[in-house]
């Protein structure tokens, strides 16, 4: 987000953003089978993006609201894209017992692949196996909402690859391996988890019919993977989100759009893929384009709706009151969950050079606790909504596509985040933050 003219932002032109989030929380409760159609969610974001658009050309703010979707929704998207078409053309087949311990490792590779090829990547890579291999389950809801809390967000803390808002800060100037630093927060919460799931799982495990028991355990099959190529398509994203910038390229600096090379080298690794892929695997896989169909169209509305709100919070920020370590942290995390983590935590970070402290340990220009709490709150807040990471809502529409009734939008939250994250997360800020 560029910086805004220090201009009032009215609160009302806050409601087409609030009116964007209330139509997915309530839509699918009240017009399920409007909502369910793609097209639909495309004309309500676009309904609702119109009169944002004109509030913004014609306040003088077209340079924010551009800036907003060719520089944060364009590459969102297309990382997004590339990596979904990419893992959705590799084919786990087989079938292993669906028990605790083998759902909880899962999620502990979840929790590490997170990190090395991002949240979306390591979530797309393995949510179709986790369904698959919990496919006779009866109850296997929980175990998809702990999924998107451990892989699709809080495994994505230790790199700037793992999660958008740490790469915003990783270009910023925090050293690659600074977010190293970031280990003990990371080691706990996802411990914390996986312990919370293992009791969980074994709990619902027991619960278990009989019969879906005997059909998990009599339909054994061995482990196969299908496309292993697309691994070194995985691994071309991965090494051109690491290296394609200003920090090695220093080229790219003389000219905004040069950052596109990137996303260039990202769309070739993602055609590659398309092309090298058989259609036949990705039929097998289950692989439509309707999760990212939907992700493209509500964050089209979410991307557009949302700049006034961050206008205003850039504006008035500094008279908010917020300074302590603890506040950045929740702010930030609030934020984070009901908006789109990476602009939420380039505003905080900004707020937080405003500041203008320049003594003890600075990273990337502010103090490091700060960039701590700012880095932590915007990765793991953004698994207490649907709406606060792009892979919750791939996930949630992968699941659904494979007849898992997933939790409505506030039922997500009062059912799950908010009685088993939120209280996790208090406590690692007691502890580190």
């Amino acid at each position: 987000m560029e910086h805004a003219p220090q201009v009032e932002i009215p609160l009302l032109s806050m409601l087409p953003f609030v009116l964007m989030l209330l139509s997915i929380a309530v839509f699918p409760l009240f017009l399920n089978h409007f909502w369910e159609k793609n097209k639909n969610k495309l004309y309500i974001a676009i309904a609702l993006s119109i009169p944002v658009i004109i509030y913004l050309l014609m306040n003088g703010f077209s340079h924010q609201l551009i800036h907003t979707m060719v520089f944060d929704y364009v590459p969102f998207l297309i990382l997004l894209g590339a990596l979904f078409t990419i893992t959705g053309g590799i084919l786990l087949t087989g079938d292993i017992a669906a028990k605790p311990k083998v759902n909880t490792l899962f999620l502990g590779i979840g929790a590490v692949l997170a990190s090395i090829m991002g949240t979306t990547g390591a979530a797309m890579l393995l949510i179709r196996p986790v369904i698959q291999t919990n496919k006779q389950r009866t109850f296997k809801v929980h175990t998809i909402l702990f999924f998107i809390g451990i892989v699709a967000n809080c495994g994505g803390l230790l790199t700037p690859l793992g999660d958008p808002p740490l790469f915003m800060m990783y270009l910023r100037g925090a050293p690659f391996t600074w977010f190293f630093h970031l280990a003990p927060e990371w080691f706990i919460t996802n411990l914390l988890l996986l312990i919370v799931y293992f009791f969980v799982d074994t709990y619902y495990y027991k619960k278990e019919p009989i019969s879906a028991v005997v059909r998990d355990e009599t339909n054994i099959r061995p482990i196969k993977i299908q496309g292993k190529r697309n691994f070194i398509f995985l691994v071309g994203v991965v090494l051109a989100v690491a290296f394609i910038n200003e920090q090695y390229l220093s080229f790219i600096s003389i000219n905004p759009y040069f950052k596109f090379i990137r996303e260039a080298v990202i769309l070739l690794m993602a055609f590659l893929s398309m092309k090298s892929t058989p259609k036949l695997l990705r039929t097998s896989n289950n692989f439509t384009w309707g999760p990212i169909e939907e992700v493209a169209y509500l964050f089209l509305g979410i991307f557009v709706t949302m700049v006034p709100a961050l206008l205003y919070l850039e504006v008035n920020a500094k008279h908010l009151g917020v300074q302590t370590v603890g506040q950045f942290y929740y702010y930030t995390g609030l934020l984070s969950s009901f908006l789109d983590n990476t602009p939420t935590a380039v505003t905080f970070h900004s707020l937080a050079l405003g500041l203008g402290i320049t003594e003890g340990t600075l990273v990337a220009g502010i103090p490091e606790l700060l960039l701590k709490a700012i880095s932590t709150a915007a990765v793991f807040f953004g698994s207490m909504t649907y709406i606060g990471n792009g892979p919750n809502f791939m996930v949630k529409a992968v699941a659904e596509e494979n007849n898992i009734k997933m939790p409505d939008f506030f039922s997500y939250m009062f059912k799950f985040s908010i009685i088993v994250l939120l209280p996790i997360f208090i406590l690692v800020q007691l502890l580190f933050i």
